[in-house]
């Protein structure tokens, strides 16, 4: 893959356009507006990446030595330059489509390269200022598309889940964090927390996430594809409460992305507008 595709993980990018796309699904809104709020979130969270990688690059020497910076196929100079010039093109595109859509990109922008630059090293703040902002691309979409309440809502368990895999992948990377100084859960105070943290907030989820049907939002077809995701976090809790070693957390941690694209898949399947199009 070109280096330059690669450092801005387009795989995670596309998981914040499918925010967008689900909250056009779910509210029956397609307009053009809809495709620049996609690339939007796509440019930005690509643009977060590369900023990311950025301030990374002694820690990546360690955990990722096969990401552009640290394997030398990028250097550290461009890929400055490369994420700023992603971040307010982005950030253009947004205000485009209004002055609260401009405003959200803007926060964004700035929050993720303060995020690199300092918060990602201070204790559980690094962890909730990327899940706020995996929950911000929902209401992003909801804003574009006129739902913005039934965003919010639907953006809390992205939170949710993100703050868990967040949680566990401190638990992969202690070796590297240690090296930098970083002040993560697993660091600060050890494995067994760590995993009891990330357990709860895996079973918080998947105890609440049914209310999204029970108030409105989401259909009853909504149901049985998220018994799919409860079963894989609470699998996933039960495991990394059992084995906190590094190399189980790094499972855990596929576990529960592939939990919460089910639980994405389910938003899908609940859509009142879908199920409008299929039974009226």
């Amino acid at each position: 893959m070109n280096p330059y595709l690669e450092i801005i993980r387009p795989g995670n990018a596309v998981m914040a356009v499918i925010a967008v796309l689900l909250m056009a699904v779910i509210s029956g809104v397609f307009t053009f507006n809809v495709l620049i709020a996609c690339a939007v979130v796509f440019i930005i969270n690509g643009a977060g990446n590369v900023v990311n990688d950025y301030f990374d690059h002694r820690i990546d020497v360690i955990n990722k030595p096969h990401r552009p910076i640290p394997s030398g196929r990028v250097s550290l100079r461009v890929a400055g330059f490369y994420s700023l010039a992603l971040l307010l093109i982005g950030t253009l595109l947004a205000f485009s489509l209004g002055l609260l859509p401009g405003l959200i990109a803007l926060i964004t922008s700035l929050l993720m390269v303060y995020y690199a630059y300092r918060l990602k090293k201070k204790l559980l703040i690094g962890n909730f200022v990327i899940s706020f902002l995996t929950g911000l691309s929902f209401v992003f979409g909801g804003v574009v598309v006129g739902e913005i309440t039934a965003s919010i809502y639907l953006g809390f368990y992205p939170f949710l889940t993100t703050m868990m895999r967040e949680i566990v992948k401190d638990m992969e990377d202690i070796k590297g964090d240690q090296e930098e100084g970083a002040k993560t859960l697993p660091l600060v105070y050890g494995m067994k927390t760590s995993a009891v943290v990330a357990a709860s907030f895996m079973i918080l989820a998947s105890v609440t996430s049914p209310v999204l049907y029970f108030m409105g939002i989401l259909t009853i077809f909504y149901l049985p594809v998220l018994l799919i995701a409860i079963v894989i976090f609470l699998s996933g809790a039960a495991s990394i409460l059992k084995d906190r070693s590094i190399e189980n957390a790094a499972k855990v941690s596929g576990r529960i992305k592939i939990g919460m694209i089910v639980t994405l898949l389910a938003y899908a399947v609940g859509s009142p507008f879908l199920m409008s199009l299929f039974f009226y």
